[in-house]
């Protein structure tokens, strides 16, 4: 029974492996199409300038980074939940209120800020900011694609604890 329960988790694995595979292969196209004005498609985070402008170590900025992807892809779920309930506002003609939108984009923007991701400073700006809520969502997409990005390994495991978190 045991080896059943394993084989089984494997397909989900493999999938969220495939699944993290076309986030970064067609991520920099994704971005591109859908958010050229940000000039963001070929950015690639360089460690050394947040080692040299904050003065810390590099593994130190390396566990900072992983932080921050774990942050992101959690923070995801909460920001397409605050864009969903905008859109039902929307429908029911209620006015639009973008505070929990905003703060959340505020609190990344902050970590991004010092950890010196400019594609994802570019992102949570925009977030804070924008109204239409197609756009916002854009915008949520490409802040989970600079996050895989920046650690593939972090952010696939931090995706597959949340799948099994969800399946209990």
């Amino acid at each position: 029974m045991e080896k059943s329960h394993r084989n089984q988790r494997r397909p989900e694995n493999a999938e969220l492996r495939r699944s993290i595979d076309l986030l970064l292969s067609e991520g920099d196209n994704f971005l591109k199409k859908s958010l050229e004005s940000l000039d963001i498609s070929h950015y690639c985070y360089d460690v050394s300038e947040a080692v040299e402008e904050l003065d810390l170590d590099e593994d130190i900025i390396r566990q900072l980074l992983e932080d921050y992807v774990i942050q992101i892809l959690k923070s995801k779920i909460t920001f397409y939940k605050y864009v969903q309930e905008l859109k039902q506002a929307e429908l029911d003609n209620i006015d639009l209120d973008y505070t929990n939108i905003r703060e959340l984009a505020h609190k990344n923007l902050g970590v991004a800020r010092n950890l010196r991701i400019k594609d994802a400073k570019k992102i949570l700006e925009v977030l804070m900011k924008e109204e239409d809520l197609d756009y916002l969502r854009l915008c949520i997409k490409a802040l989970e694609i600079s996050a895989v990005k920046l650690h593939p390994l972090c952010a696939y495991e931090t995706l597959n604890l949340i799948q099994v978190k969800n399946s209990l």
